[in-house]
This record gives structure tokens, C-alpha cells and sequence, in this order.
């Protein structure tokens, strides 16, 4: 039996690097994977690479409502979440002086508003024992840490969220990692 054999997973920013690598090797598990996306060329691709047990969900994560009927649409199909990967995540780079308050919010509202509101519209469809797993940019963060003054205000802030989140929870209870 696989890993993944009966598991329902979410998995943002689903149509290419990370997102779409980790919804293939979940399949590949024997989970049924949701992936969303801006783009529904993207999905489409993505889709028939992965082949099975997969359904595309065009939506932007920092748009309430796309994110309300992405949860709706997964709870109507499949009733629960055992995983949730929060993986959309974009970087775009100004030097200080060059960032204006548009790509200020575009970016806080994809890597920063988009990855809370994605968990949170979650909860209600994970059992005890789910697992949510971020990412966004957060991923980026050592790398860029390298290059001092190349990090965005989006990253520092959800490493911030990540190392301000609660205290670990039973292992009955959904797992924040």
C-alpha cells in the first residue's frame, strides 16, 4: 500500500517547480491531489503531466474568493483535506529605494495574506491527524539571506509568522510544519 493511499492534498502554486514535483510524488503516493493556479493554460499542462487523481482549480490565493470556492469546490468532491501544502509564493526584487507600494501589496498579498488565508479557509476540512505544510517564499529566505539587502519584506515577515505560530499540537490534532 502506498503512503498516500486514500489522502486528499492541496497543493498552491501546483503548476510548476516545487508544487508540481510535489502533486506528482503524492499521486505517485496514492493521494488525490487539488492544484491551483493563476493560469488555466499552466493548469492544463500541469494536469496532463501529472496524468491521474489530480483536479486543477483555477484561482489566486490572495483573492478571498477564489479561495472560497476552492474550498467548496474540494469539499463538495472529496469532503476532508489530509494535507495542505501552501506553496504559492512570488518574489520580484527592487532595491529599497525602487519599491513602490503596488508591488509592496502584490507581494504581501500572495506570500503573506495568501498563505494565512489559505490554512485558515482549511481548518474546517482537516481531520485530526492533517498535515499542513508552508512554503511560499519562505524556502528562498536562506538562500537570499546569502545576498544581504536582495530579500523581500514578504519573506522576513512569514519567517516571522512561521517562528511566531503556536506551540506544537498533539499529534491527534492537524501538524503545522
Amino acid at each position: 500500500m502506498n503512503k498516500l493511499e486514500g489522502k486528499t492534498a492541496l497543493i498552491t502554486g501546483g503548476t510548476s517547480g516545487i508544487g508540481l514535483a510535489t502533486a506528482k510524488a503524492f499521486v505517485n503516493e496514492g493521494a488525490y491531489v487539488f492544484i491551483t493556479g493563476r493560469r488555466e493554460a499552466e493548469l492544463a499542462a500541469a494536469v496532463k503531466e501529472i496524468g491521474r487523481n489530480v483536479t486543477a482549480i483555477r484561482g489566486d490565493v490572495s483573492n478571498l474568493g477564489d479561495l472560497e470556492r476552492l474550498f467548496a469546490q474540494i469539499k463538495q468532491e472529496k469532503g476532508k483535506l489530509d494535507i495542505v501544502f501552501a506553496n504559492a509564493g512570488v518574489a520580484k526584487f527592487a532595491a529599497l529605494g525602487a519599491i513602490t507600494e503596488e508591488l509592496y501589496d502584490w507581494t504581501f498579498d500572495i506570500n503573506v495574506k495568501g498563505l494565512l488565508f489559505t490554512v485558515q479557509k482549511a481548518l474546517p476540512l482537516l481531520p485530526d491527524g492533517a498535515s499542513i505544510i508552508l512554503n511560499s517564499c519562505v524556502s528562498h529566505y536562506h538562500s537570499l539571506s546569502l545576498h544581504p539587502g536582495k530579500d523581500t519584506p514578504a519573506q522576513r515577515h512569514l519567517l516571522d509568522l512561521q517562528n511566531c505560530s503556536d506551540p506544537p499540537q498533539p499529534a491527534d490534532s492537524a501538524a503545522v510544519g
